[in-house]
């Protein structure tokens, strides 16, 4: 679908969402930017507020409308991406639609809200895509696979006075975020919450800081509704984004969902040159759920999330610097 700033006016992006079997039917509209009159724009951007679709604008625009939408390809701000494919993002979006809504409901929902209670909203929709037909097509086509094993010591935690150097240390499966490694995370990063004195540094050992969660561990949780509760109650995010403050991560390598998910709730991150931050949940059927949908549009915006999020593009330094995902590029 390809409107005008007009035709949005008029509600050409209003028609029914889903069909009488309740597929979903054009879930993204093209917006063609261009000048206006005031008026119009006005309509055009209480329209845009309201709209069940994924907007994306493409051109030069009024930045009340940018704002309004959810993504632009164009120059501007944090709703703006100045390099990109609407088509990509349109096919993607047709592959995982429900996702792809989701994902974008989400991301306007938790914008005003508290981090505790945003991080509630991410997962519950998380938790309803985990028993949805994508994520269902995704686990089929990727077929049964064994449990990860298990490690002795999938977290290493050195102190040297008040500094507390957090390594994550599963070389061999890149840092996979799976259980094991996730529990031990969490209690690591007690010692800094009961120590208010404690500065904490997260890396992560071999050639990738994090390589996300661990497939292997995907759709083994015993039910959707403790999937939930072990998500948000005994997660890391919650506890980076209390102790921001007093935390600094040192990225290197692909750092693919959590392991950018989780290192954006932090106070400072930083990445060494070559380092790429991916999302690639909403191609499994999912959206981000290790506090993605939170942490990243605090840093970038929500405009800038959902473009990672439908692509799954990476991101080098350059660009995460430029857009305020990482603080630093440093050393290799």
């Amino acid at each position: 679908m390809h409107i005008s700033i007009a035709d949005l006016a008029d509600g050409a992006a209003d028609l029914p969402l889903l069909g009488p079997d309740g597929g979903v039917r054009d879930p993204l509209a093209v917006v063609e930017l261009a000048p206006a009159e005031p008026g119009v724009v006005e309509r055009a951007v209480r329209r845009a507020r309201e709209c069940d679709r994924i907007l994306v604008g493409v051109g030069p625009g009024d930045p009340r409308l940018a704002r309004a939408l959810d993504l632009t390809f164009g120059p501007g701000g944090r709703e703006t991406v100045a390099a990109g494919d609407p088509d990509g993002v349109r096919e993607a979006v047709a592959r995982n639609p429900r996702a792809s809504l989701m994902l974008r409901d989400v991301l306007r929902a938790t914008e005003s809200l508290p981090v505790h209670a945003a991080l509630d909203v991410e997962s519950y929709a998380y938790s309803a895509l985990l028993g949805g037909a994508e994520f269902a097509a995704w686990l089929s086509l990727r077929g049964p696979r064994p449990l990860p094993p298990e490690a002795a010591e999938p977290v290493v935690v050195t102190r040297d006075g008040d500094r507390l150097s957090v390594t994550l240390n599963r070389p061999e499966r890149r840092n996979a975020f799976g259980r094991r490694l996730r529990d031990a995370l969490v209690d690591a990063l007690a010692v800094a919450v009961a120590d208010k004195d404690v500065t904490l540094v997260l890396q992560g050992a071999g050639p990738a800081f994090c390589s996300g969660g661990d497939l292997d561990e995907f759709g083994t949780a015993p039910d959707l509704a403790t999937a939930h509760l072990v998500r948000t109650r005994g997660g890391a995010g919650r506890l980076i984004h209390r102790l921001a403050d007093r935390v600094e991560v040192s990225a290197h390598g692909p750092c693919v969902g959590a392991g950018i998910e989780l290192p954006a709730f932090a106070g400072r991150v930083t990445a060494r040159p070559g380092t790429t931050f991916r999302l690639p949940e909403v191609s499994m059927g999912l959206i981000p759920g290790a506090g993605g949908t939170v942490s990243i549009p605090r840093r970038v915006g929500r405009w800038r999330t959902l473009f990672m999020a439908l692509t799954g593009v990476p991101v080098d330094v350059g660009t995460a610097l430029a857009w305020g995902l990482i603080d630093e590029v440093t050393a290799a």
